[in-house]
């Protein structure tokens, strides 16, 4: 009869990612914390989604900035109720995380780009 020709050959697959250089770790670290204070949790999520097998720093970095971001999104939904319940006698309680964003997210990025380390006050750890 008829033989079957053999299954094409597979192709390779891919390689794994290599480390990325430490002033590239420190611009992304840089980038996802500034990224925190303009996108809230969305930038952080998606380097550390992305970038957290290419390096140590920049995993510490996106995971760091990550957990933060999701502190504050726990305070924006807390500050939210809080002014309902209110009936919006406490509106002011509202901008208080929006502050410690911008304010510990610059210094964050700040360290990040000194090549140092960073640890958020109050954060919650959800990554590591």
């Amino acid at each position: 009869m008829t033989a079957t020709p053999p299954p094409p050959p597979q192709n390779p697959g891919y390689a794994p990612t290599a480390e990325m250089s430490p002033a590239d770790q420190r611009l992304w670290a840089t980038l996802t914390h500034v990224g925190g204070i303009l996108f809230g949790w969305l930038a952080p999520l998606i380097t550390y989604l992305v970038l957290k097998d290419r390096g140590a720093f920049v995993r510490a970095h996106t995971a760091t900035a990550l957990n933060f971001q999701l502190t504050l999104l726990i305070a924006y939904v807390a500050a939210y109720v809080l002014t309902l319940v209110t009936f919006g006698i406490l509106f002011i309680v509202i901008f208080v995380p929006v502050v410690l964003a911008i304010i510990f997210g610059i210094m964050a990025a700040i360290a990040a780009n000194k090549g140092e380390f960073y640890t958020y006050p109050m954060s919650i750890k959800f990554v590591s």
